[in-house]
């Protein structure tokens, strides 16, 4: 069981106080085996593999690497992003497209699965490279909205009057220059009949320094009530600069909320659901989403069986009050919602 507590952390790595996410971003580390003598492990320690680090690339934020366990081979942030021999199986029911993206593309970068809303691949970039992606096979050279500058995207979605919500998403939105965010945005304060806007984004817990005054000015000036909802799958994901990067986002006015997956060897018993739901509140996040793995190739070590989830999310809502309880869901092509999974 891995416990929401520390053991010795990584020293935060000094950086130039006024230093800008996009330096931060380029300064990622990508090489597997730097990220491991950061930590004080080895390859064999951890079932390191080159192949999958080749099939999906290690990008990582040093500010996130500064929050795992230094020494521990079963560190809940590590096993998010290092490549291990496990994900080289080929199991039977893990495809590439784990939730039908390709069947639900209503346009360039646009998904529709659900009546109501749009989904817009915003980019292909992410700060972090989850190896539990159900993306992580995505065609996105051919699949952004942004190209031809939002024309398409935009095209499609002012023909469609029953579309009420934009969802931003990828990769991850975040990725784009705000300038370039204020362009989607403006096109899109011109159609009618859109009433929210809602943006999904890892970038405030892996790289909070992404939350900067721009950003925010940006964030604070749509015309439309949004809904922020970000991605920690663990307590430990959050520390001091992820809270104030929390506290910027309320200060705009917009809903903050968490989405979490439930990772074998992450976050698979009640003790660490419990922290996670507890430690996002205290940030001012409210707890959303608890979602099972999408069954995508490489990534099959990480699920835990329906009726364990079930078993887990009996045991929170026993513990905790309503509102700390996310909803256990699973995507599933075709349904016209999340497929709820309460226990």
């Amino acid at each position: 069981m891995i416990t929401a507590a520390p053991s010795r952390i990584q020293p935060s790595p000094a950086r130039p106080a006024a230093a800008r996410w996009q330096a931060l971003w380029r300064d990622a580390v990508r090489d597997p085996l730097e990220l491991l003598a950061m930590l004080g492990l080895t390859a064999e320690s951890v079932g390191l593999s080159e192949a999958a680090a080749a099939q999906f690339a290690l990008r990582v934020p040093r500010g996130f690497v500064a929050r795992m366990r230094h020494g521990d081979p079963a560190d809940p942030l590590l096993r998010q992003v290092l490549p291990i021999e496990e994900e080289m199986r080929i199991v039977p029911g893990y495809g590439l497209d784990a939730v039908g993206d390709a069947a639900a593309r209503t346009a360039a970068g646009v998904i529709q699965n659900y009546r109501g809303r749009a989904l817009l691949i915003a980019t292909g970039s992410c700060a972090v490279n989850c190896r539990y992606c159900f993306r992580r096979h995505f065609p996105y050279g051919e699949e952004t909205a942004a190209r031809d500058s939002w024309r398409e995207a935009v095209a499609a979605i002012t023909a469609d009057t029953s579309i009420e919500e934009v969802l931003l998403s990828g990769g991850d939105p975040l990725s784009l220059a705000t300038p370039k965010l204020a362009e989607l945005t403006q096109a899109l304060a011109a159609i009618p009949h859109i009433r929210r806007l809602r943006i999904h984004s890892r970038l405030p817990v892996v790289l909070p320094e992404r939350v900067d005054d721009e950003f925010v000015g940006w964030l604070s000036g749509l015309p439309w009530p949004v809904a922020f909802v970000i991605h920690a799958n663990h307590a430990n994901e959050f520390d001091a600069s992820v809270d104030a990067a929390m506290s910027r986002l309320r200060s705009t006015g917009a809903q903050v909320l968490n989405q979490a997956v439930l990772l074998r060897g992450v976050n698979d018993d009640v003790d660490t659901l419990a922290a996670l739901s507890e430690r996002s509140f205290a940030a001012g996040v409210l707890p959303y989403y608890l979602h099972q793995l999408d069954r995508v190739a490489g990534v099959s070590h990480y699920e835990v069986t329906d009726a364990r989830a079930r078993e887990l999310h009996g045991a929170l809502a026993a513990r905790l009050s309503g509102y700390l309880v996310p909803r256990l869901v699973r995507e599933v092509q075709g349904d016209t919602g999340k497929r709820s999974l309460w226990s």
